[in-house]
């Protein structure tokens, strides 16, 4: 008899999952609380704009494509590979294009920032090395299932655990591989691609910088949602069932600790293997009986969160490309004030991503799409006292450094704060990436794709191990499927 799977949420996590386990013989239904499929990775389109509401940066697209031939589909995924990364503005007029090419990039710092070629180009190949070492044993397994500790692969990963700057800071490290402080501050920011502060998450964490720097930046063709799209389209292949604002109101737990059915709208429905693809704090507090609640996981440091302004401008600016940092100057209080003071420094960085560069149908002609985001502390209060503040300093700050009047140009606009971020995706307090990975430890405290005390329970996304970010969240659904198909076979 064909066993059935309910998934709990149409994130990239739990679509990617679907795929799977549709190619693997079981029948799939995913429950999806929203109209529209993808959690954070949704879009925006008001009065001739296009937006990505969330993730902006596309890295290692052979995920994706992975699932393309694993479904057999016909629908391509058009990408393209990006030949200048990111456009760097310091507050004193410092300006620096971050070439995909390493060559390029490190004289640009060079010549920019005084920094020596081959510090750069070490440090790049050092972050390489962390990656490498720990990719088969962190990212392509669990590591919560004992005999995954007694392969070759994960012996190896142990023994250099002494090089894998699991034992300083990731901002102590940039400090003694460079000179200038705005190499070392160029570098901290990749803590930011998982909500973490740079200041206590652990060395390793540099080695996010190597999906760009070594293996590329991209974009999809269409943006950023195509990504969605396109995975919806590979799970109605595969005959995945996908119902649209079905909200799931608890989950049946019987004397054998097995789920027995998903209840929503007052209906149990049945199923053999259920899959959470929403943030565990959702999970447990809402959906299992509070005696399934692992309180230690649940009460560790989250990660940030963000304020998002999406602007229709009627002008292009030149200096500016796909995605763009416009630095603060006390990047060190910035922080502090993000997960200590739990409030926005008045000074704060910006990131402007601008998908109309490529993709010319996400703005009218002669016009920009501005996805202009602000690292945020995630929420606690159910209320944002600081959004009129905030806005403020950001057209201040874009005002000052781009040399504009930015408010003249912005000819429609929506925001995205904590609580809406936490409402449409319901993600706790709007934390982008679950738990923080302030600690060396971080990666061996993530909740596990399986559950230990309920039997047919599986877990992926961004709360869940190996963490947040969507190449991140596809490992997830690829660990957790070859659990499930390993012990159906049983």
């Amino acid at each position: 008899m064909t066993k059935t799977v309910g998934i709990i949420g149409a994130g990239i996590g739990g679509l990617a999952l679907s795929i799977r386990l549709a190619n693997q013989g079981f029948k799939v239904t995913i429950f999806e609380k929203n109209s529209y499929p993808g959690g954070k990775l949704s879009e925006l389109k008001m009065e001739g704009f296009r937006f990505d509401k969330g993730p902006s940066l596309f890295t290692m697209p052979s995920l994706i494509d992975e699932l393309t031939t694993l479904q057999g589909s016909a629908h391509n995924f058009e990408y393209q590979k990006l030949d200048v990364i990111t456009n760097y503005f310091y507050p004193d007029g410092t300006q620096l294009k971050a070439s995909a090419n390493l060559e390029d990039f490190a004289e640009e710092v060079h010549l920019k920032l005084n920094e020596k070629k081959a510090t750069v180009l070490k440090h790049i190949k050092r972050n390489a090395f962390y990656f490498k070492t720990t990719e088969d044993l962190f990212l392509k397994q669990s590591l919560h299932q004992l005999r995954n500790f007694i392969n070759l692969k994960t012996v190896k990963g142990i023994l250099f655990s002494p090089f894998l700057g699991l034992f300083s800071t990731m901002n102590n490290k940039n400090e003694k591989t460079f000179a200038n402080p705005k190499t070392v501050q160029l570098f901290n920011r990749f803590a930011t691609y998982n909500g973490s502060n740079p200041y206590k998450a652990p060395a390793i964490i540099n080695m996010i910088s190597h999906l760009e720097f070594n293996l590329g930046a991209y974009l999809p063709k269409n943006g950023m949602h195509q990504i969605t799209t396109h995975l919806v389209k590979l799970a109605e292949e595969a005959n995945v069932t996908i119902n649209y604002n079905t909200v799931v109101e608890t989950l049946d737990v019987g004397s054998n600790n097995r789920i027995s059915a998903i209840k929503s709208n007052g209906i149990s429905y049945p199923f053999d293997i259920v899959a959470s693809d929403v943030d565990i704090h959702v999970l447990y507090k809402y959906l299992l009986p509070k005696s399934f609640t692992p309180k230690k996981l649940i009460q560790q440091e989250k990660s940030s969160s963000a304020y998002v302004f999406y602007w229709g401008i009627n002008k292009e600016f030149v200096a500016l490309g796909l995605h763009n940092i416009l630095f603060s100057d006390d990047y060190k209080k910035e922080f502090d004030y993000l997960f200590s003071k739990q409030f926005p420094t008045e000074d704060p960085t910006i990131y402007i991503n601008i998908t109309s560069k490529y993709c010319k149908a996400d703005a009218p002609e002669g016009c920009e799409n501005w996805f202009v985001m602000v690292n945020v502390p995630h929420n606690k209060n159910e209320s944002i006292n600081y959004a009129a503040a905030l806005r403020k300093n950001v057209v201040d700050k874009i005002n000052a450094m781009l040399k504009t009047d930015i408010e003249k140009h912005i000819i429609s606009e929506s925001t995205l704060s904590p609580i809406d971020i936490e409402n449409q995706t319901s993600s706790f307090g709007g934390s982008l990436y679950g738990n923080s990975s302030n600690n060396k430890f971080a990666a061996f405290l993530r909740h596990a794709n399986f559950s230990s005390s309920i039997k047919n329970l599986f877990l992926v996304g961004g709360s869940v191990h190996p963490g947040g970010g969507i190449p991140l969240c596809l490992f997830s659904a690829k660990i957790a499927s070859q659990i499930i198909v390993e012990r159906e076979k049983k």
